[in-house]
């Protein structure tokens, strides 16, 4: 947990564009040294690391970083903010979020949060208008148990979201889609309109 200016930041994942560029560097890191210590010269096997090099802005950026880039997402208690783009907390229905949280379970299916293996996996953030947009995240139930937790304080405690999801009635959170035009094959970011 960390604070940004005034803001206390709950949950921050990044793109993992560091993490991929240093094992793109650990591998043919590797090569260059088994290929300049054991086979051949080092001389020759300077090839590796400019092989590494011409690979990694195709590949490593193009094919592995950018599809993942809308995974930098950063918690806070005033907002979501995904990117660039930022939704208030004001928008989001934190009631649903607490209730489900205190049922163990969440908007993407029945099966446990506690339970959710880690790997990249979208969960569904509720939205008071009855739309629900997905995240996806490396670690799901990490960010499932801090946004839980935060929903049940914000809403004042345990006790308080039971006699609320029993009073109030509110339209179940139905997943967006993001549009697919027949030009450009669809866009994520069409789904962060949302934002503005």
């Amino acid at each position: 947990m960390a604070m940004t200016g005034k803001r206390r930041v709950l949950y921050r994942q990044g793109t993992g564009f560091w993490r991929m560029t240093a094992k793109w560097v650990l591998v043919f890191g590797a090569l260059y040294l088994l290929d300049g210590g054991v086979l051949r010269s080092w001389g020759d096997a300077l090839v590796w690391p400019m092989i590494g090099i011409l690979l990694w802005v195709p590949f490593g950026i193009g094919v592995v970083w950018y599809p993942k880039k809308d995974q930098r997402v950063a918690l806070t208690t005033r907002e979501l903010r995904v990117r660039r783009k930022r939704l208030p907390m004001e928008k989001v229905n934190l009631l649903h979020v607490a209730r489900l949280w205190l049922e163990g379970r969440s908007t993407a299916d029945d099966q446990p949060v506690l339970e959710w293996p880690r790997f990249d996996r979208v969960v569904w953030v509720p939205l008071r208008d009855g739309r629900a947009f997905g995240l996806e995240f490396r670690d799901p139930a990490a960010f499932a148990k801090v946004f839980g937790a935060f929903a049940i304080e914000a809403c004042g405690g345990p006790d308080i979201v039971r006699a609320r999801a029993a009073a109030e009635t509110y339209p179940d959170p139905l997943p967006m889609r993001p549009r697919r035009p027949a030009d450009d094959g669809g866009s994520r970011l069409d789904i962060l309109d949302i934002f503005n």
